[in-house]
């Protein structure tokens, strides 16, 4: 009996321990468990955390700086009316290399765009028709001088509407009794206007060619009068004669009659953007913008 009952006890002592040993391992699944479950919870977290931090700076990025981590800029070119369609082109091309660069052009005529700048106006560039209006603004400390360059070169021709009658064939014929009205760039403010009186003195007939004149605000508002028949002919720029067929050239101004047609370039002094002014006009000199300006009619200043 005694043998039986220590064996009883030593049984039921087995029995606890084991039971404890399966409690205990238990607990410590458990306690494994919660530990990996809160290590996933602030995995998830951090996750989350990181996500949002890059959003935000995704959201910054996109209202406030472009790939390259600049600043978008916006460049304002005052630039003649002639190179009103070449530049729509060197727009989209240049725009869609430089990201976070916006071009605005304000095409006129070059005096009037000269009056402009004096008058303060906001311009990052001037492209003009002429040396005059430049050497003006130069002369006036309100370019930067070190930046100008003469870029292009063009021709002065006479043009008369598609379906003329007239008899023109030269700049003298214009003086003739079917000749009514001749259409001019205002010579007071536009280039091709004064190239235009140059021509006409040098053929000694530009006061018989003022009583007949009609005075256009730049030279696409004199190229618009032929185009319409509103005038009898009219002196335009060789690239503007050729962006309609609704007008025929009949004459190429005489060789030494005007001054060289000449477009100078330069960045206005108080430009907020000298440095992206600066690179711009270095495209607008470029082989790539040479093919183009050349495709419109131009050729590069300078060039043989």
């Amino acid at each position: 009996m005694e043998h039986k009952g220590k064996n009883r006890i030593a049984w039921i002592m087995a029995a606890a321990a084991l039971c404890l040993a399966g409690c205990g391992t238990k607990g410590a699944v458990s306690e494994g468990n919660a530990s990996d479950a809160e290590q996933e919870t602030r995995i998830e977290a951090d996750g989350t955390k990181e996500a949002a931090q890059a959003e935000t700076q995704t959201g910054e990025l996109q209202t406030g700086e472009n790939q390259t981590g600049q600043e978008p800029v916006e460049l304002t070119i005052l630039a003649a009316a002639s190179l009103t369609d070449v530049c729509g082109e060197i727009q989209e091309r240049y725009e869609a290399e430089h990201e976070g660069v916006t071009l605005t052009f304000s095409y006129g005529g070059s005096g009037a765009l000269q009056t402009q700048i004096e008058e303060g106006a906001m311009a990052d560039l001037f492209l003009s028709a002429a040396n005059k209006q430049m050497d003006a603004l130069e002369e006036e400390g309100l370019m930067d001088s070190d930046s100008i360059e003469e870029l292009l070169e063009n021709k002065v021709v006479l043009i008369v509407p598609k379906d003329s009658t007239l008899s023109i064939t030269d700049f003298s014929d214009v003086t003739g009794e079917e000749v009514t009205l001749i259409g001019l760039g205002d010579p007071a403010s536009v280039p091709v206007g004064q190239y235009a009186e140059e021509i006409f003195s040098s053929l000694g007939i530009l006061e018989k060619v003022q009583e007949k004149a009609n005075y256009g605000t730049d030279v696409r508002n004199v190229l618009a009068w032929v185009e319409s028949g509103a005038v009898d002919c009219g002196v335009v720029y060789a690239t503007d004669a050729r962006t309609t067929d609704g007008v025929t050239v009949v004459s190429y101004a005489p060789e030494g009659s005007c001054t060289p047609v000449i477009y100078p370039a330069g960045i206005v002094k108080s430009s907020a953007h000298p440095e992206e002014a600066q690179r711009f006009l270095e495209y607008l000199g470029s082989p790539e913008a040479a093919e183009l300006f050349e495709s419109y009619g131009f050729s590069m200043a300078g060039a043989e």
